[in-house]
């Protein structure tokens, strides 16, 4: 890490009415000086030095005495700030112009703009973040739903981090006391040192096992909750896709074979982020465009969490996994199986109840509950390894606890990449470029 002093626009881009200007470095107090108490026209009683966290307003003038805006600075002193360093912020007027100009003036004194991620680099160098932390930011940033939000709370704050902590704790403590038995002698060790041992560790491939079978509820929160539409042509899947949606995202018309392709659209059910896809009807065509719109309702249909089939008449086979709906059903002479869900877009009605069951449907093939951790890719492949280990750890003991006390300590490693408190280059970068400008 480099000791530049860095800057970057942490609101969002475009005009607004506020915008809003980090600044970070080492010993900035004299900048932040040259910022509050702007020549001929800044903040009075320059004598008295900047105070930390008190917003200053002032009128920032280049070094010509030249009106730049009149701002808003608040200076951070180390390490209480974000990155640890010390941070200066100018929330001034957000027009595109004002804050080239901001820039510009900036860089006369000595700052360069910040790279993506650099500021949560900084803060987690300095000891102010972990990765957990940095995968919570990164995704309360993406947070489109309530569950995305609360989500990446728990994670930004610290939830995740104190379970990854506590495990790679336990697993220092049994690599430790398995190198003990092998050094000290029997009567110099706690009563039943080595029982304690096996059963820490199965207890530890337990709970993480756990966390992992629980991974596909929080892939669901945070990238979205795969819903796919799946019928014949002309049974009004695309008629429900737009009610489900609430505008006319698809084309409705009565020939069949209108929807060639998958059409999608994000919505929120029950405060969760859903995707769900309207799909190319299935049947048999000699049409290549319609062929390839077939092929890739297949491709949806594998990918898919919760599949709503639709017919326009009682199906010979009801399918088991996922949800069967009769459209058209203001057509239909009976409507009697509790089986399936009877909908009428002409008439309006089955809506509610089908509404009712997808969200039933999400909690149960959830667990009907949520992961305690927010396992993105990068957790999820270090969290197998740290399994892996463990349970060769426990496959291969036969009394040596060398080997046993190596495997639990690559299962400690693995956590700790998680954490970044054992980390590559790859891994600290691949994580940090996730984040945009001034984060």
């Amino acid at each position: 890490m480099n000791n530049d002093t860095i800057f970057a626009l942490s609101s969002a881009h475009g005009k607004s009415g506020v915008a809003v200007i980090r600044i970070s470095g080492q010993n900035l107090i004299d900048l932040a000086k040259q910022i509050i108490f702007s020549p001929s026209g800044g903040v009075r009683h320059s004598r008295r030095g900047v105070e930390p966290r008190h917003a200053y307003f002032t009128n920032l003038k280049d070094d010509n005495g030249d009106l730049i805006d009149q701002c808003i600075a608040i200076y951070f002193n180390a390490p209480y700030s974000f990155t640890g360093e010390d941070i200066i912020e100018i929330h001034s007027h957000g027009s595109p112009a004002v804050i080239n100009k901001i820039f510009e003036f900036l860089r006369n004194h000595g700052c360069r703009i910040a790279n993506r991620g650099e500021f949560s680099r900084r803060a987690f160098y300095n000891n102010k973040m972990d990765l957990t932390d940095v995968d919570g930011l990164i995704a309360l940033l993406d947070a489109q739903t309530d569950k995305q939000r609360q989500s990446a709370l728990r994670s930004l704050t610290g939830h995740d981090s104190i379970i990854y902590n506590n495990w790679r704790e336990s697993m220092i403590e049994i690599s430790a006391y398995s190198a003990a038995i092998l050094d000290y002698a029997d009567d110099e060790l706690p009563k039943n040192i080595d029982k304690k041992i096996l059963n820490k560790t199965k207890k530890l491939l337990e709970e993480i096992k756990s966390s992992l079978s629980q991974s596909r509820a929080s892939r669901a929160i945070q990238n979205g909750f795969n819903i796919v539409l799946v019928g014949k042509t002309n049974v009004g899947k695309s008629s429900i896709f737009n009610k489900l949606v609430g505008s006319n995202r698809a084309i409705v018309s009565s020939i069949a074979g209108t929807t060639r392709d998958v059409v999608s659209q994000q919505i929120d059910i029950d405060g969760y982020l859903v995707n769900l896809s309207d799909t190319a009807g299935i049947r048999q065509s000699r049409n290549k465009i319609e062929k390839i719109g077939i092929e890739r309702t297949h491709n949806e249909i594998e990918n898919a969490d919760l599949i709503l089939y639709v017919y326009n008449e009682m199906p010979q086979e009801l399918k088991t996994d996922g949800i069967t709906i009769i459209n058209k059903s203001d057509l239909l002479k009976s409507k009697t199986s509790k089986r399936v869900i009877y909908t009428s877009v002409k008439n309006n009605t089955g809506f509610d109840k089908l509404l009712k069951t997808i969200k039933e449907k999400m909690h149960e093939l959830m667990g009907n509950g949520e992961s305690k951790l927010a396992i993105n890719e990068r957790t999820y492949e270090l969290l197998n390894e740290s399994v892996s280990e463990l349970q060769s750890a426990l496959d291969k003991y036969d009394g040596n606890y060398d080997i046993f006390a190596e495997h639990v300590r690559r299962a400690g490693d693995a956590i700790g990449k998680i954490l970044g408190v054992i980390t590559t280059n790859e891994i600290a970068d691949m994580t940090f470029q996730r984040l945009c400008l001034g984060k």
